[in-house]
């Protein structure tokens, strides 16, 4: 029998594909829900959370870029 996927974030399917479970945990308890509310954020804050990898950042870094949006104070 299949287990069910792991809860990671409520709204995981705002997020780019491939995040790893520790990231979406990390933006959940933020209570980031979108890539549009990253830009409120430094790209330093958001590596300070527990979880967020270089992977997850760039991954981050791209999909605000790609929406027309940039990281605080980048």
């Amino acid at each position: 029998m299949k287990s069910k996927p792991e809860s990671t974030h409520p709204n995981a399917a705002a997020f780019p594909a491939g995040l790893s479970g520790s990231a979406l945990r990390a933006l959940s308890a933020a209570r980031i829900t979108s890539v549009a509310q990253l830009a409120r954020w430094t790209l330093a804050d958001l590596s300070e959370l527990h979880g967020m990898g270089p992977k997850a950042l760039a991954a981050l870094q791209a999909a605000l870029t790609a929406s027309g949006s940039r990281f605080q104070g980048g």
